[in-house]
Parts: structure tokens; C-alpha cells; sequence
């Protein structure tokens, strides 16, 4: 069995509230959660508006899917127009 974590930190340039903020990031949750099937949550600068870090992974019998899917939710993120990565690191249990 592999685990694979990923974290992400964030950058919301068009938020102006906290508000804003959560409208961006439960949509960017959402929309990841329903395509591949991660558990992801919103895990540090819980109370700045324009800064946030997600946590996820996944669960697999293979190293190499676990890995594949962790980057994919990378790749989606980092292609999101709303928010811009600031740094990201990913591991392999």
C-alpha cells in the first residue's frame, strides 16, 4: 500500500475578503474532490485572505498511480486562473 500527500500553498490575488477566499477555494476543492478522488482540506493561513495551503492524498496499491494522481491535482491547481502557486512538495509513503 502507498500513500501519497501532497501540499500546496497559495496565492489569491482577486480576494478582497475572507469571504472571496472561501468562494474560490471550497470551488477548487470541489472540482478536485470529484475528479480524482482525493481527500483534500484547507490546512494553514486560515485567516489571511489571500494566502492558503491544501493538504491532500491518496491511497493505492501502486506507487507509480499514487504519484500520477498527487501531480495531476498539482497540474489542475497550477492551472487555475484564480490563484497562483507559491511552493508545493509531494511524498511517497
Amino acid at each position: 500500500m502507498f500513500v501519497a500527500l501532497g501540499q500546496i500553498e497559495l496565492f489569491i490575488p482577486e480576494s478582497g475578503s475572507l469571504k472571496a477566499k472561501r468562494f474560490v477555494l471550497k470551488s477548487i476543492k470541489t472540482k478536485i474532490r470529484n475528479k480524482f478522488n482525493v481527500a483534500i482540506a484547507e490546512i494553514d493561513h486560515l485567516d489571511k485572505w489571500q494566502r492558503s495551503s491544501f493538504g491532500f492524498s491518496t491511497v493505492s496499491n501502486d506507487k507509480k498511480l499514487a504519484e500520477s494522481i498527487i501531480n495531476k491535482v498539482i497540474n489542475f491547481i497550477e492551472n487555475d486562473y484564480r490563484v497562483e502557486v507559491i511552493d508545493f512538495s509531494v511524498e511517497i509513503l
